[in-house]
């Protein structure tokens, strides 16, 4: 029994519970080692202590989820079936609709919003049995890698109170981090499940295209119309364990509303059972963005460790495939997508302005559909490089961004902010260039906390698997969790 199970043994809150994993929560509750109320008191009694310096929730629900929590004990009483998250306590970002509570976005016109019911996501966590402690902070329409809106303010990372946790999930990755809950959910379209486990030091998966359901995840909790899909945009879980992360995919995923009725979907299986089994393609350093030195020597150090266990390394990109070819239709995809959703007064302006200028970044305003669907199929033909390279190996490591979390800058325009690295100062936007390929491809990537830079800060890598084979990543993140070590509480926690 490991020490944080252990600690469950006595009944007691100690000071290794709030780092345990969900699946190791869950089984306390289970084994009546300690009680969903308690531990949910336990979790609200650290968030009353941390959250004012970290400011990592929109929102809680103190009373809602004791009423749960009593709720989840006397069903293990009556001895009932339980759900795999059984009694305990989550969080979800803010961005997720819960029925009765507001979804912001960050977007002030949205301030009084209240959700007419629960999003996809949030029917599935609490169907597992958890219980919903409440909902944590954003950038402004899901736009940065920092946390930060006029409605709640700034959200700060554990690790160093003066950088930003990332975003746009960053009150999620905060709140794991310094053990304010035991699970989550965020999205990413741009990197906002994995920026944020990389600045933090914690575990996130970007599943596969479309394999969670985003229903109920737009502003005001409007429900999309079924169908919809965005073509990069995902949902996924964000942990202090790799296990929790497959468990929460598990209950996450598959069919929603009329798609039940006539497709099911089953996880394949992991690859490999040990990391000798593992065939790992990697890239750590390129032109699209130099990881800063201190970044890059983690993970030379990680990539060292795991080939002395048996993995069988391969360097280098999928051969012929172009990086910055990628990246240029991941970028017009997006941020044709960004317009596309803003409002029709957002767009007019949009287009005036545009008019004015020509760039790569105006392009979207401007296009016609022939040349939408020219960069579509594009994508797809990428999706299928990425599956050919697939067949010879099995998972895909890189890093995260460049650099790791870095000090607040809220100066606008974004693109105009400079991140300070001992290589020198480097773009704002660059952050956006390593997570581009398993977006534009819709492939699976999870990311896993490897080391600490010298001054202490987090270090995640990613590792991107095929399509739909999401189990791949996941395990591959367990399996080095094992060899080299997983998530450490932030000092002060």
């Amino acid at each position: 029994m490991d020490s944080a199970t252990a600690a469950f043994s006595s009944g007691h809150p100690s000071l290794a519970l709030e780092f345990a994993s969900a699946l190791q929560a869950a089984e306390a509750i289970r084994k009546r080692r300690i009680s969903s109320v308690e531990l949910t008191r336990h979790i609200f009694q650290r968030i009353e202590r941390y959250n004012p310096a970290l400011n990592a929730f929109a929102y809680l629900l103190k009373e809602e989820a004791l009423a749960q929590a009593r709720k989840a004990d006397e069903a293990v009483a009556r001895k009932e079936p339980l759900g795999v998250f059984h009694g305990v306590p989550i969080n979800i970002k803010e961005s997720f609709a819960v029925s009765g509570q507001p979804c912001t976005w960050g977007l002030a016109p949205f301030k009084d919003s209240q959700a007419q019911q629960n999003s996809a996501v949030v029917e599935r966590l609490l169907s597992a049995g958890a219980v919903l402690i409440g909902a944590t902070n954003v950038p402004v329409n899901l736009s940065d890698w920092q946390s930060s809106n006029p409605i709640y303010g700034t959200t700060n990372n554990p690790w160093d109170l003066q950088r930003t946790p990332g975003g746009s999930s960053g009150g999620s990755a905060a709140a794991i981090a310094a053990g304010l809950g035991y699970l989550t959910v965020g999205s990413d379209i741009g990197g906002s499940i994995r920026v944020p486990s990389h600045f933090c030091g914690i575990y996130g998966h970007k599943p596969t295209l479309d394999i969670v359901s985003l229903r109920g995840h737009q502003p005001g909790g409007i429900p999309t119309p079924p169908g919809f899909s965005t073509l990069l945009a995902v949902a996924g879980p964000m942990a202090r364990s790799a296990n929790d992360l497959l468990a929460a995919l598990k209950i996450l995923g598959g069919p929603d509303g009329w798609d039940a009725k006539a497709w099911k979907w089953e996880l394949p299986p992991a690859r490999g059972h040990s990391l000798k089994d593992f065939r790992v393609g990697y890239v750590l350093d390129d032109p699209i963005s130099p990881p800063a030195p201190d970044v890059k020597a983690t993970l030379e150090k990680a990539l060292e460790n795991l080939g002395r266990a048996g993995a069988q390394m391969n360097p280098g990109w999928p051969a012929g495939l172009q990086p910055s070819a990628l990246l240029e239709t991941y970028r017009y995809l997006l941020f044709a997508f960004f317009i596309v959703m803003s409002s029709p007064e957002a767009q007019q302006a949009l287009r005036q302005q545009f008019g004015k200028i020509a760039g790569p970044a105006e392009s979207q305003a401007l296009s016609s559909f022939p040349r939408w669907q020219t960069e579509n199929l594009r994508r797809l033909g990428f999706r299928a490089h990425w599956q050919a390279y697939f067949n010879d190996v099995d998972v895909f490591l890189s890093p995260v961004a460049f650099t790791p979390a870095f000090p607040h800058d809220h100066s606008q325009p974004q693109e105009q902010r400079l991140i300070a690295t001992a290589a020198g100062p480097r773009n704002y936007m660059e952050v956006l260039n390593w997570i581009g390929p398993a977006i534009l491809t819709g492939c699976p990537a999870t990311v896993a906390p490897v080391g600490r830079t010298s001054a202490g800060l987090p270090v995640g890598i990613q590792i991107m698997g095929p399509y739909g084979e999401d189990a791949t990543p996941i395990t591959f993140a367990d399996l080095m969790e094992r060899e080299l070590g997983g998530f450490i509480p932030p000092p002060g926690y």
